[in-house]
């Protein structure tokens, strides 16, 4: 396991399954309900692999994959896991295969769009645990307003489209917010360095950034796009 790519195994075979579901027949399916349990199944096997495989490995965080993606401005495709991030990993591979097997009854109109939703909505969730680049965090952070937009818009409630529009513009707000904050941490980390090296790399932030006015604002940010999100608020 420590020669294998896990952390990028976990989070894009749900993207994967959603790709192969996209080939599948629209006439097919109970074919379609048992591919997306299959695949959700598969990441939560490994994901427990990953969990055990935690403890054998040295270091703050385990099974890091890091490649460079813009190298102008330091972005790195940076993944890592560490105890905390990896038993919320584990929960939401967990929580996918029960909420997909629940949903063989109820969903029964555009069975196929629900389940390639579902599965890019799991690919997005588990980017944002275990991304440790902020630039890729934020990707996988938006990647997840889609897929649940559409769930919500088209498979929710009789107050559906009411609560679509809330949810997309409280959570674009608290996105933006969250980006500045990601931006105004860079151009410190930049100015603090002379150098954009490391600039969106959590691991390398945390020794640069002194500035307890952008400490706080940021941090600020971070807390209500959270709060937003998850909805705490409002």
């Amino acid at each position: 396991m420590n020669d294998m790519p896990i952390l990028s195994l976990i989070i894009f075979l749900p993207l994967l399954g959603a790709l192969g579901i996209a080939a599948l027949p629209s006439s097919r399916p109970s074919l379609i309900r048992f591919a997306a349990l299959g695949v959700s199944l598969i990441t939560f096997a490994l994901s427990l692999g990953m969990l055990v495989g935690i403890r054998g490995q040295s270091g703050e965080f385990a099974f890091s994959e890091q490649l460079s993606w813009i190298p102008s401005f330091g972005i790195t495709y940076h993944l890592g896991v560490d105890g905390l991030s990896g038993a919320l990993v584990v929960l939401t591979t967990l929580l996918s295969w029960i909420c997909i097997l629940a949903s063989f009854g109820p969903i029964q109109t555009r069975v196929k769009e629900y389940f390639i939703s579902f599965l890019i909505l799991e690919t997005g969730m588990l980017g944002v645990f275990l991304a440790l680049d902020l630039f890729l965090f934020y990707i996988f952070w938006e990647i997840v307003l889609v897929p649940m937009y559409l769930i919500i818009g088209i498979w929710g409630g009789a107050d559906r489209i009411y609560a679509t529009i809330k949810f997309v513009l409280y959570t674009l707000v608290g996105s933006l917010l969250m980006l500045v904050a990601i931006l105004a941490t860079a151009f410190s980390h930049q100015a603090t360095t002379g150098s954009w090296s490391g600039a969106f790399d959590l691991l390398a932030l945390r020794g640069t950034i002194a500035d307890p006015t952008l400490q706080i604002l940021g941090f600020a940010a971070f807390a209500l796009a959270f709060a937003i999100k998850v909805p705490m608020f409002p």
